[in-house]
């Protein structure tokens, strides 16, 4: 497909961020939804996820005695295990070998392939600039990828090229969209990592940036090289370690500024996370700004949907700036969101911010305003010498396009957040009454149904019997048995389970 031409129509954006479950039947189905994997195709899953440096629960193999009942069903559960590992580990789970393994009707293009025709296309009119080499897997977006460049006539200068398809959060217009992105190399921020050039179509963007060989903040945390793998550098690091409180104070303070000023702009981000702060010297940058426009979600998605409260793009950017400074804190991220308690830190100061964003109390009630986590002590005493002045023009008409695109963005959250409510609610609901106290409750609630029944029946048929023997005009009337009792009925409330 050419670099100009419009995405096929009814094209599906799917929310990559979205966590998949598996679980594995005990027996073959032919159903859409199903899916047959044999043990080779684990064996080749694990063998690809080495990389990342962890030791995952693949259950061994077996030549002899492997269609036994009993080893089947052990080799069941410990299928499931594995799956249960990697599906609840944030890094993996969001990886393409994952995705494509646990759903490869939705998973089966090959998105490498697809950046380098439209990045081929791209070049016809642009001469100038020539690929030096892929940079395989650097990042984690599944469409998204990157190439180093370089400048024909500068050739010892390197620069990185990201090709991004669009997102389910995608509302902007074709025309709005494609003149904010060819905007963002005129946005100038001390704290913004500087655009070279951006251009796109209806269907991706494509923008070129200067490669700092130095890396991200996440490299310099993980003490990772900036070309390899995602999953190599951040899965599993062999030192733990986190940053000096000064270069805490500092860092914070400055990312913190960017996020002011973009939302003082009306400029979504929402994608905050340590890899998309390029670290210049001891500044940093950030990056990626075109996330939002291109509608893509964010990497701490999954955990902010989860909390109703965080619903708008800058409580979003809020709650990841407490993951980024948890990382920052202590050199991994958090196991859980929300966080009950926090390590020993540097300062109590820290502690403090990461309080006002990760814990129970914070993801229940809301986030605090940028505004406010600059006042607080950890980052109000930092004095940041710079003197550029930061220059981002967007035209009135534009600001509009913006803000309409940010209650989009922010009323799919809600929809989703309610969703994920309603289901919890359920679920709860289900597992209470499945629960075998009050399977008991409602026996012995049955049986005082049932027993009150019968003593009302017993009433009420001596009632009628007493006055049938009183009636009458004093004219003596035949006698008749009683007749015997209904046998009282067993009402049971049956709730699912």
């Amino acid at each position: 497909m050419a670099f100009m031409e419009k995405p096929p129509a009814g094209k599906v954006l799917l929310d990559d961020t979205v966590p998949l479950t598996a679980a594995i039947e005990a027996s073959q189905s032919l159903q859409s939804h199903t899916i047959v994997r044999r043990y080779s195709d684990f064996d080749l899953l694990n063998n690809s996820l080495q990389i990342a440096g962890l030791s995952l629960p693949l259950p061994p193999k077996k030549l002899i005695g492997n269609m036994d009942r009993e080893f089947i069903a052990e080799r069941q559960k410990g299928l499931q295990n594995y799956l249960n590992v990697i599906t609840t580990n944030h890094i993996l789970s969001n990886c393409e070998l994952v995705k494509k393994f646990l759903d490869p009707n939705n998973y089966s293009a090959n998105y490498t392939e697809i950046a380098l025709q439209q990045v081929s296309m791209f070049f016809r009119s642009e001469p100038k600039w020539e690929v030096v080499e892929p940079l395989k897997d650097i990042g984690w977006r599944i469409r998204k990828k990157y190439f180093l460049m370089k400048i024909k006539n500068q050739p010892k200068e390197r620069l990185v090229l990201s090709w991004a398809d669009l997102g389910p959060d995608k509302y902007l217009s074709d025309k709005d969209f494609q003149c904010l992105i060819k905007l963002l190399p005129s946005c100038l921020h001390p704290y913004i990592y500087r655009v070279t050039f951006a251009t796109a179509n209806e269907s991706s963007a494509l923008l070129i940036r200067m490669f700092n060989d130095k890396g991200t903040l996440k490299d310099l945390i993980y003490k990772a090289k900036p070309k390899d793998p995602f999953l190599k550098k951040y899965c599993n690091p062999k030192k733990i370690q986190g940053l000096e409180l000064q270069q805490i104070k500092t860092y914070g303070r400055q990312i913190l500024e960017v996020l002011k000023f973009l939302h003082d702009k009306g400029f979504p981000y929402g994608h905050l996370h340590a890899s998309n702060v390029m670290l210049d010297g001891d500044t940093c940058r950030l990056l990626d700004l075109e996330n939002s426009l291109l509608g893509l979600p964010s990497f701490y998605r999954s955990y902010f949907s989860q909390f109703r409260k965080i619903n708008t793009l800058e409580s979003m950017d809020v709650h990841c700036f407490g993951h980024l400074l948890y990382e920052m804190t202590y050199g991994r991220p958090p196991d859980s969101v929300p966080v009950d308690s926090f390590p020993p830190a540097p300062s109590m100061a820290v502690v403090a911010v990461l309080e006002s964003t990760l814990s129970c109390e914070a993801c229940k009630n809301g986030m605090p305003t940028v505004s406010r986590l600059l006042q607080m002590p950890l980052f109000s005493d930092v004095l940041l010498t710079t003197s550029e002045k930061p220059q981002f023009k967007i035209p009135t008409k534009l600001k509009e396009a913006l803000r309409i695109a940010k209650e989009c963005i922010e009323k799919r959250l809600i929809e989703e957040q309610k969703q994920i409510h309603q289901h919890r609610r359920l679920t709860r609901a289900q597992s209470h009454h499945g629960s075998e106290e009050e399977r008991k409750k409602r026996k012995i609630l049955a049986r005082k149904k049932s027993k009150r029944s019968a003593v009302e029946n017993n009433e009420e048929h001596s009632a009628k019997y007493s006055n049938s023997n009183n009636s009458g005009s004093g004219a003596s009337s035949p006698l008749t048995s009683p007749s015997s009792p209904t046998p009282p009925s067993t009402a049971v409330e049956h709730a699912p389970f």
